[in-house]
């Protein structure tokens, strides 16, 4: 299995923190953003990397080396070129379409609880990790599953993707997808089919939206936090919850 990470974002509404530097090599507790969510993959048992990279690359691409060796993996970094006018569908594409494996994939902002990266991995089928907990609200990235149902232990639902955005209402939604996913190697091609049409549509697409239409041919496992904390780190308050978050994680 690989673990693809994007970092390729500029990370604007965290400036002047973003102003030299990616996202993705902010720091807490002295460890990089990156760093902590490689560790997290090699818990779950994950040696091999793809990182992502754009703005402010040849900073990322001088640490993955030192990365590497520090944690015995295997880090190959790519480069989103275009990272100033695209979105994470052209990010996630370099990567997949060069993938011949399970991967799983994660936005480099993120801090998650080490156990959500653990119970995606385990999953045969494509998966995503949705929080059914957290209280959601207009900027949550949110989806409708149609005809869900849940496996015994209420710990992954099924169905079929009805809607997904920020735009959705929020009674109707069935939580709030993290930004953390898994694609078996027998879903890549329909998955990169399906990237390649979003990307022709608009450059600017996220990768998200790719999941509804493959939730129409293929099995996906909705992985539920069922509790556990992550957080995204898109502005000020985000990287503020972020260090508590950590803090708490580590005591």
């Amino acid at each position: 299995m690989i673990a693809v990470i994007l970092a390729a974002g500029m990370g604007t509404r965290l400036r002047p923190l973003t102003d030299e530097i990616p996202k993705a090599l902010l720091e807490i507790n002295n460890m990089t953003l990156l760093e902590r969510m490689i560790k997290n993959c090699i818990d779950a048992d994950i040696k091999k990397f793809i990182v992502i990279c754009g703005y402010y690359k040849e900073k990322v691409i001088d640490l993955c080396p030192k990365l590497a060796e520090k944690y015995d993996i295997e880090i190959t970094t790519l480069v989103n070129e275009k990272y100033d006018v695209t979105n994470t569908s052209v990010s996630t594409y370099i990567a997949s379409e060069n993938i011949d494996d399970d991967f799983i994939l994660v936005n480099g902002d993120n801090v998650v609880d080490p156990q959500i990266i653990k119970n995606l991995a385990i999953c045969e089928n494509t998966g995503m990790i949705i929080d059914n907990y957290k209280t959601l609200n207009e900027e949550s990235f949110k989806l409708i599953i149609a005809n869900k149902t849940l496996n015994e232990d209420e710990s992954i639902a099924n169905g079929e993707i009805e809607a997904i955005g920020k735009g959705l209402d929020i009674p109707s939604s069935s939580g709030e997808f993290i930004g953390v996913s898994k694609v078996v190697k027998s879903d890549i091609n329909k998955f990169n089919e399906i990237l390649a049409k979003l990307i022709e549509e608009n450059p600017q697409n996220y990768y998200d939206f790719a999941y509804k239409n493959l939730s129409k041919i293929s099995d996906i496992d909705f992985v539920l936090t069922n509790g556990l904390k992550w957080t995204e780190i898109d502005d000020h308050i985000d990287w503020e919850n972020a260090q508590k978050l950590v803090k708490e994680l580590e005591d």
